[in-house]
């Protein structure tokens, strides 16, 4: 039997946004490894399946990759069909071209079903655009989390000139602050600080670049969440205010 693992995104939180694809997948799958920040609501799509937890989230106890990759490599050789069940999308921070190279090198071929990443879904559910002809024509997503804690080049992406969607930077407010500061960046740019993307319990904080460490701390900001940093937050929060007058 030619062994095959989905690599699949299952999304942000809502488990609407799931694609066919994703649920087709899911409903051929034998074994199932899931991420932490996967919806339970999801596996009703693949009651066959024995479901193993492989989570992995900052400060916390973690499943090791090399673990999980054995652990696909193992179940695909038995000629299972095998789903890695990922939040968000596989390919943004989401070690899925890893898992396909470290698979593909181990002779089993993989297929990579994406899923809406939680900066574009947390973004829309607050009615923020990324991207606004006339007010920024781009979106540069980045993570403040390194593999070897390497801090990112801030005041580059200060001069960019796009809107900035930040994820895993609840712990690095300060330095994010201080460096887009430092690369030129107004004080008084429009900050969104978006909790549990897309789920019933999603919160939103809105601040500037300056003051968003202390707002975010008055909000009892918490992982999961992203920051959307740009002039299309206020546009969108005037927007807002618009509709609802």
């Amino acid at each position: 039997m030619s062994a095959k693992v989905w690599l699949i995104g299952a999304g942000p939180g809502d488990p609407e946004l799931l694609t066919l694809k994703a649920v087709r997948a899911l409903g051929e799958a034998e074994v199932v490894l899931i991420d932490d920040l996967v919806n339970p609501a999801v596996l009703e799509h693949c009651p066959q399946a024995r479901v193993i937890g492989v989570g992995k989230r900052g400060g916390c106890r973690s499943t090791p990759q090399d673990f999980i990759h054995r652990l696909m490599l193992r179940y695909a050789r038995q000629g299972k069909c095998v789903a890695r069940l990922k939040g968000g999308d596989p390919c943004i921070f989401g070690r899925g071209s890893e898992e396909a190279d470290w698979l593909a090198s181990h002779g089993i071929a993989t297929e990579i079903v994406n899923g809406i990443t939680a900066g574009l879904a947390g973004a829309t559910q607050c009615g923020i655009p990324l991207t606004l002809r006339g007010v920024a024509r781009g979106v540069t997503l980045v993570t403040a989390h390194t593999q070897d804690d390497s801090s990112l080049n801030w005041q580059a992406l200060a001069r960019s000139g796009t809107t900035l969607v930040v994820y895993m930077g609840v712990a690095k407010l300060a330095e994010i602050r201080d460096g887009l500061l430092a690369g030129g960046m107004r004080a008084d740019m429009p900050v969104a600080m978006i909790e549990n993307a897309s789920l019933p319990q999603q919160r939103e904080c809105r601040s500037s670049l300056g003051a968003m460490q202390w707002d975010a701390a008055a909000f009892s900001l918490r992982s999961p969440a992203i920051l959307v940093i740009g002039e299309v937050a206020a546009v969108a929060q005037a927007q807002l205010m618009a509709r609802t007058a």
